[in-house]
């Protein structure tokens, strides 16, 4: 029987979930009782350094031995990258086409947020046979109710200001925390909910600083010792702009943003005299093992992308959908994003998570 080979690879951002998807893709795919089944033989090919490895040709031969304990480790051992093979200054997209038919394989796999799907959706439309598992710590891909690597971002942001709480009451201080988010907020409100934040600052609904600095001055007089403000990077005031904190565009085109805690954080101590410290949580939200949620997660779509391969249904990524493990057209997922939706979710008066789940 000949084998089909797979290639996988993991693109953009690293986070958790990543190893425990490689893993069950690579564990479903050579599984020897479901071969004799399906009549079908697979081998799966490991590449490097997300599309980079198709433009460079670096892989790895992948076994179950291989990834037997890689649901166990965060980031992603296959490696990452930002590159865009499509970059309108350097379009190398037949490079790749051209590579997938040297290395001889049958199907692809690819793992990622809205950049690198947006790719393995040109490809696909290019004649690729390919899957993508969706991942993004900032949980913004539509058609889906779960991104790996966003449950344990959450924990980690959870962790981390349960730390600063012991230095923000022995001080009294306020402290504001930006986590990532560029569009969406989901990561800042959920990670702000989880942590019992005073105030949480989403993309979707732009703040009034005033409101900001009335708020914290009554936290103080109710009591509060210190106060805890969680801040999406994406955030802006209203009539304002996303704080930058580069210039220049990344190779998909984005802007690079960041700084709206330490800009927030010094406004807030100018307006009240309270003092306000700021801390950028960065890439620990991307860092550490995966949850247990994320590795069962990783194992589901793992298989439901193997599951898609098997019965060429191409051009799809795997879905969460109603507590369903399902799919849907890449054609439904690239060029949207899903957002917070503040009507049924956000307290906009409050800048907090709602206070009324079921209704009245």
């Amino acid at each position: 029987m000949q084998a089909h080979r797979i290639g996988i690879l993991s693109g953009g951002g690293d986070c958790a979930g990543i190893n425990p998807a490689i893993k069950w893709v690579v564990k479903t795919a050579l599984d020897e009782r479901l071969q004799r089944e399906r009549g079908l033989r697979y081998e799966v090919v490991g590449i490097r350094d997300g599309w980079r490895g198709l433009l460079e040709v670096t892989t790895m031969p992948l076994d179950q031995e291989i990834v037997r304990t890689w649901d166990r480790y965060g980031g992603t051992m296959l490696g990452t990258s930002r590159t865009n093979p499509g970059n309108p200054e350097n379009d190398r997209t037949q490079t790749v086409l051209d590579n997938i038919e040297k290395l001889g394989l049958s199907a692809v796999i690819a793992i990622g947020g809205d950049d690198t799907l947006s790719v393995a959706y040109r490809l696909h439309q290019a004649g690729i046979d390919i899957v993508c598992i969706p991942k993004t710590i900032d949980k913004d891909l539509p058609e889906t109710d779960y991104t790996l690597g966003f449950e344990t971002a959450v924990n980690v942001i959870t962790e981390e200001i349960d730390r600063l709480r012991t230095t923000a009451g022995s001080h009294q201080r306020i402290f504001v925390v930006e986590t990532m988010g560029r569009h969406s907020g989901w990561l800042a409100l959920e990670g702000g909910e989880s942590s019992g934040a005073f105030i949480i600052l989403i993309p979707e609904c732009d703040f009034v600083p005033e409101n900001i600095y009335r708020l914290v001055r009554e936290g103080r007089h109710n009591g509060a010792r210190y106060n805890i403000i969680v801040a999406a990077e994406g955030a802006k005031p209203v009539g304002g702009a996303e704080f930058v904190r580069e210039s220049g565009l990344d190779a998909f085109g984005h802007k690079k943003l960041g700084g709206i805690a330490e800009t927030l954080a010094r406004e807030i101590e100018r307006a009240t005299g309270l003092e306000t410290r700021s801390v950028n949580l960065s890439h620990l939200q991307r860092g550490g093992a995966p949850c247990a949620y994320d590795r069962r997660m990783g194992r589901y779509f793992g298989i439901a992308a193997v599951d898609l391969v098997t019965a060429s249904d191409f051009g799809k990524m795997v879905c969460l959908k109603n507590g369903r493990i399902t799919a849907c057209p890449l054609e439904c997922v690239i060029g949207r994003t899903s957002f917070v939706d503040v009507a049924t979710q956000y307290d906009a008066e409050r800048y907090n998570g709602r206070r009324t789940i079921l209704g009245g």
